[in-house]
């Protein structure tokens, strides 16, 4: 574009500095440099992402010391281990700063605390297994909660959402006192029964229950995945008095210990055995109470056995824990009728 001489408006050649008219100098505007775009070589420092590292490493800390107390008061058992724990756990997640959406910083920090808890806590896989559903999913019912509240973007709302995030575990943490006292405790005597058919004859079981058991195959299933197992027996007879020791395998960390029975009844195709003593690691999920054993002929070559055991369970809550007890014992009887009342 030609540029205009300031003193006579003169339109002179965009290369002119000078006016080709009057001679006057001209003064052109230089156009701005090129922006130049470099590529970014290296990523912004991110100090919300240090601080989450932080906090999961502080609250993976707080988590150990609770264990810890609540171990020291005798509370592993209750619902202060399996959901005031991991409640406290998700809110703490809840309040660190996070990159991320709180139930994914969450959930991570769950599925690792859950996975340390073999080396720091000391706990088995049988125990990381049969928790982790329930850890899992009381973080996964805070961080949706708290996400949901941090996804309100009216300021006005603010406090109120505030209260919200401090009002979301108090259900929970109201769970957690379940076991904590016998007030707060739901019952928990249990009964369980399992009847066999095996091909021998009904003297035949008379006199393999007399024996001491026989634990030569090693149990399957669900009761092979870490829970103490029998090594060896002693003992023997079905008459009032006769008594049977059962020596178990540690587990968790925990030595091998002994369960001590006794025939307290007997009859016709009938025996009971209560217990008397248990110092195996199995008294960290129940307590035995008693073992009764009936058995019928079918005809000479075949008997229907039935095995029945009453425990009471000791972990809670109640909800949760009940039924996989219950599905625990019952392979336990089952068991026990191919261990003690084969030939």
């Amino acid at each position: 574009m030609d540029t205009p001489c300031p003193r006579c408006q003169h339109l002179n050649p965009p290369v002119r500095l000078v006016c080709i008219a009057c001679g006057e100098p001209i003064q052109r505007e230089m156009p701005p440099p090129p922006s130049l775009n470099l590529r970014q070589t290296e990523e912004p420092l991110n100090p919300t992402a240090n601080w989450a590292y932080i906090s999961i490493i502080v609250v993976l800390a707080v988590g150990g010391l609770l264990y810890r107390a609540l171990v020291l008061h005798h509370l592993e058992q209750s619902a202060s281990l399996f959901i005031g724990l991991p409640t406290i756990m998700g809110v703490l997640l809840a309040l660190a700063p996070t990159p991320k959406s709180l139930t994914g910083m969450i959930m991570k920090m769950m599925t690792l605390g859950l996975l340390l808890s073999g080396p720091i806590l000391g706990e088995g896989f049988i125990c990381v297994l049969v928790t982790a559903p329930l850890f899992l999913g009381i973080g996964l019912i805070v961080g949706l909660f708290a996400d949901y509240s941090q996804r309100k973007e009216d300021r006005q709302k603010a406090a109120r959402r505030g209260r919200l995030n401090l009002l979301i575990p108090l259900p929970l943490l109201l769970m957690s006192l379940e076991g904590t006292m016998p007030s707060l405790s739901f019952p928990r005597n249990e009964t369980v029964s399992v009847t066999e058919t095996i091909p021998v004859s009904a003297e035949e079981v008379q006199s393999a229950l007399s024996k001491p058991p026989s634990f030569n195959v090693r149990p399957t299933g669900i009761l092979g995945i870490g829970f103490p197992v029998p090594l060896g027996s002693q003992g023997k007879g079905l008459s009032m008095g006769s008594r049977r020791v059962i020596h178990f395998s540690g587990g968790e960390g925990r030595p091998p210990g002994d369960l001590i029975s006794e025939v307290t009844a007997n009859g016709e195709g009938f025996a009971r055995f209560s217990i008397i003593s248990d110092t195996s690691h199995i008294t960290h999920w129940l307590n035995w109470k008693d073992s009764e054993v009936s058995w019928q002929a079918h005809d000479s070559t075949s008997t229907s056995v039935t095995w029945t055991i009453h425990f009471q369970r000791q972990l809670d809550p109640a909800w949760y824990f009940r039924w996989p007890e219950r599905v625990v014992v019952t392979e336990c009887a089952r068991y026990m009728i191919r261990a003690c009342a084969m030939p």
